[in-house]
């Protein structure tokens, strides 16, 4: 079990610079995701942790060794491959024993490692059956098993889940997360896929065209992003243009076209006046009609206009217009009939649901 550490890595092709200057920590028995759209150089990051590719800039470390420059079959990375990559002509055992054939392990110990990486993927009951006769969720499962069985210091995984149904993706999901848990394995995990970033990981780090934007568990994540970037990436989010215009305790004071409003809440690199973006995610808002009283006088409250709603049953999601043309989202669970007809609509929301981003 391993830490891993790059420093100032940087890669380029060309022209492109894929990967730029990025400085990680990922501690020793991490599950840690690497999340971003296409291109951003979250697979190009893994694939120089891997050892298929080397960079252009910068360390790779495990733990105190720097393998910046070794072979990847001297790292002891195992991997998961985005297609399973299994061989087709092969059992499933014979699939999951071929990394210790190649290592030369003795039979007796070989049989024995297999045996027990299956059963803890929850594959030993089809151990003779080959990949064409398995399900999406199975060939997974034995594509896992294949990189486990090597006793890897280093767990790889590239987008695993993504050939998967919906359904399906849930599934594995905390099957994956179980493994993991139970192996205590430095797992780096490359993803596109938020919901299962914000699920599964320990930590997450926000990659956006080759530059990390911010790292750290998912809650903070999603409940403090740092910048513009990090908060509409993660889920919905209402990103509210304003003025910070005082600072009255530990709560600033902010303006915008509805009104004054305050937050106890601030990313990084908050300039002490002037103005800012602030980001208030959809289920921290409140509707409440004109004959309903506000309990807690500390809420920030704006009037607003109903504009429309989307219902799905267990929750609804609306839409309302506050001040000057400020259109807000709104997330409901177990939504009440009362908005079509609600007279003095107001939407509230808490000092502490209001982030001030670094940009």
């Amino acid at each position: 079990m391993n830490a891993i550490t790059l420093q100032g890595i940087t890669k380029r092709f060309g022209a492109t610079v894929a990967v730029d200057d990025v400085d990680l920590q990922i501690p020793a028995g991490c599950l840690f995701f690497l999340l971003g759209s296409s291109g951003c150089g979250k697979t190009t990051i893994l694939r120089m942790i891997a050892g298929f590719t080397e960079p252009t800039e910068g360390r790779v470390l495990f733990g105190d060794k720097d393998v910046t420059h070794e072979a990847a079959n001297r790292r002891n990375c195992g991997m998961v491959f985005q297609g399973y990559a299994l061989w087709p002509h092969m059992t499933v055992r014979q699939n999951v024993a071929f990394g210790l054939d190649v290592r030369k392990i003795n039979a007796a110990e070989k049989a024995e490692r297999v045996e027990q990486v299956l059963r803890r993927v929850r594959m030993l009951p089809y151990a003779e059956r080959r990949p064409n006769e398995l399900s999406g969720g199975q060939q997974q499962r034995v594509a896992l098993a294949r990189a486990l069985v090597i006793e890897p210091t280093v767990l790889l995984l590239d987008e695993p889940l993504s050939n998967l149904d919906a359904k399906l993706r849930l599934e594995m999901r905390s099957e994956i997360r179980r493994i993991c848990t139970e192996v205590r394995m430095t797992t780096v995990y490359v993803t596109h896929d938020q919901k299962e970033a914000l699920s599964m990981a320990d930590m997450v780090a926000v990659m956006n065209e080759g530059r990390l934007q911010q790292t750290g568990r998912p809650r903070r994540l999603y409940e403090r992003p740092a910048n513009r970037f990090v908060a509409d990436f993660l889920g919905q989010t209402n990103l509210v243009p304003a003025e910070l215009i005082d600072c009255d305790g530990s709560e600033v004071v902010l303006h915008c076209s509805a009104g004054h409003f305050r937050s106890t809440a601030s990313g990084e690199d908050v300039p002490p006046k002037g103005n800012v973006t602030c980001s208030i995610r959809p289920e921290a808002l409140r509707l409440v009609s004109g004959s309903r009283e506000v309990q807690d006088k500390k809420q920030n409250c704006f009037s607003a206009v109903h504009s429309d709603t989307v219902y799905l049953g267990d929750l609804a999601q609306h839409e309302i217009v506050v001040g000057d043309g400020l259109h807000l989202k709104v997330t409901e669970l177990r939504p009440k009939p009362f908005l079509e007809d609600a007279v003095n609509l107001r939407v509230c929301f808490d000092p502490n649901d209001v982030t001030i981003l670094g940009d």
